[in-house]
């Protein structure tokens, strides 16, 4: 029994450090308007309950501290319904830096298993023209989604989220399982099924994280 009680004592010093912050986002309320568990059946924010799994902590946590645009056109609920732009709904609120990095802690913590590897290799110069051009002509990705052409501006269409900083907003393994199977993370989303061979699949996803605001020219 001494010995029972000596182990959980000293287990709780080495608790997931997600516990620590255990509770934050209810505080929040940040399931008021975004989905926190797979189960939950309506959200009217973007999808978090795989966050740790899609986002990199670095942008997450500068994010709460400011927020950004990222749907310019608004977000598209999961029963296939534009919520409206930007400019008619609040801005997402801002939080103090040690909110935002316990928030993120806790954000971090909310994953599903990956199915996907990518190396953090980036594209040489002839594999990044030719997948820019599958991303722009053969899947039309720019016709949702903004991002940068090989000069560095920014074109695109605004219905879906900007890719403009996706190399650092995202994970290149979420990226690549989003586009091999979208409807993992969503199921009534809008993103279509493409039928891609592993090598583009992975190309593509090296390819979003070439995507970063510092290269706006």
């Amino acid at each position: 029994m001494k010995n029972l009680a000596i182990f959980i004592f000293s287990g709780f010093f080495f608790l997931p450090s997600t516990l620590a912050n255990a509770g934050v986002l209810k505080d929040k309320n940040c399931g008021s308007c975004h989905r926190l568990n797979a189960t939950e059946k309506s959200f009217t924010g973007p999808d978090l309950h795989y966050a740790g799994s899609k986002f990199q902590p670095e942008w997450l946590s500068a994010f709460l501290k400011r927020g950004e645009v990222i749907r310019p056109a608004g977000f598209i609920t999961d029963p296939g319904f534009l919520k409206g732009p930007s400019e008619n709904r609040p801005p997402h609120p801002s939080f103090p830096e040690e909110e935002a990095h316990a928030l993120t802690e806790e954000l971090m913590s909310l994953k599903i298993p990956r199915q996907t590897s990518v190396t953090s290799e980036p594209l040489s110069k002839g594999q990044r023209a030719k997948i820019k051009y599958q991303f722009e002509r053969t899947f039309s990705c720019i016709s949702c989604h903004q991002s940068l052409n090989l000069a560095g501006k920014v074109r695109g269409g605004i219905s879906g989220p900007s890719l403009v900083n996706a190399g650092n907003r995202l994970q290149a393994d979420w990226v690549a399982d989003w586009l091999n199977t979208p409807e993992t993370y969503t199921s009534k989303g809008r993103m279509p099924r493409y039928k891609m061979d592993p090598a583009t699949l992975i190309q593509f996803a090296r390819f979003v994280m070439m995507l970063k605001k510092e290269n706006i020219k």
